[in-house]
C-alpha cells in the first residue's frame, strides 16, 4: 500500500529535495505541498493523506497551530514535525498538539524516508535520541502535570512502557523481553487503552511522567 504524503514547508528547496527523493520510491507518494500551515490544513481536508511532514516555522499559521487543527479532525493523518531542534523552542508545543514524531532538518534524506514509513505504520518513534531529549525537556518543565502513578498497569506492561519510553520498536521490545512481536504489540495496545494515550509519542511522555525513564 502506498503511503500518501503532504509536505508542508515554506522552503521550496526542502520540499523539492523530499519530493524528488520520494519519487524514486515505490511505496511513498507526495500528493500535495503547502508553503504554510493554512495551506496544509486545507490539503489534509481535500486529500486525506496518511502522513504530513510539517515544518514548525512557517508564515501565517505555523506548524504547531496547523498540527493542532489537523490532529483534532476525525481520522487524522500522522504528523511529523520538521525542526532545527536546538532553535525551535516552541517545538515542545507539538507534543501537546498531537504530533507523532520529530524530524531534524540535517538528517539524511534516506533517514527521513525511513521515518515516514515507520510513523505511517504506527510502530516506532522517529529518531529516539532526539525525541527523548525533546520529551525530557518538555516533561521537566515547571508547568508539567503531577507525576503519574503506575497503578493500574501490570509489571510486564511497566517493562514494555519503559522500553517504549526508550524509543524501542515492537520488534526490539520483543527481543529484549523474550516475547513475540505479536505479544509486544498486544501489550502496547493495552497501554494505549489503560493510559488513554493517543500514540507512541504520548506513551513516551507518560513513561517520563511516571519516572520510568529520564
Amino acid at each position: 500500500m502506498t503511503v500518501r504524503i503532504v509536505l508542508a514547508d515554506d522552503q521550496p528547496l526542502i520540499r523539492n529535495g523530499l519530493r524528488v527523493l520520494i519519487a524514486d520510491t515505490d511505496d511513498l507518494e507526495v500528493v500535495g505541498e503547502a508553503s504554510n500551515g493554512a495551506e496544509a490544513i486545507q490539503l489534509v481536508q481535500d486529500l486525506r493523506p496518511d502522513v504530513v511532514v510539517m515544518d514548525v516555522r512557517m508564515p501565517g499559521v505555523n506548524g504547531i497551530e496547523a498540527t493542532q487543527k489537523i490532529v483534532a479532525a476525525p481520522e487524522p493523518p500522522h504528523v511529523l514535525v520538521l525542526t532545527t531542534f536546538d532553535e525551535d523552542e516552541y517545538v515542545y508545543g507539538a507534543l501537546q498538539a498531537g504530533a507523532s514524531g520529530f524530524l531534524v532538518k540535517d538528517m539524511a534524506l534516506e533517514d527521513i524516508l525511513g521515518a515516514i514509513r515507520v510513523v505511517a505504520a504506527g510502530d516506532a518513534l522517529i529518531a529516539p535520541s532526539v525525541t527523548r531529549r525533546l520529551i525530557a525537556d518538555f516533561v521537566g518543565r515547571p508547568a508539567k502535570t503531577a507525576r503519574r502513578s503506575t497503578d493500574g498497569i501490570t509489571e510486564r506492561e511497566t517493562e514494555v512502557l519503559t522500553l517504549v519510553g526508550l524509543g524501542r520498536s515492537n520488534s526490539e521490545i520483543a527481543a529484549e523481553l523474550y516475547i513475540t512481536v505479536a505479544t509486544a504489540k498486544a501489550h502496547v495496545a493495552r497501554l494505549f487503552t489503560k493510559l488513554d494515550a493517543r500514540d507512541r509519542v504520548h506513551l513516551v511522555i507518560i513513561a517520563y511522567e511516571m519516572g520510568l525513564v529520564g
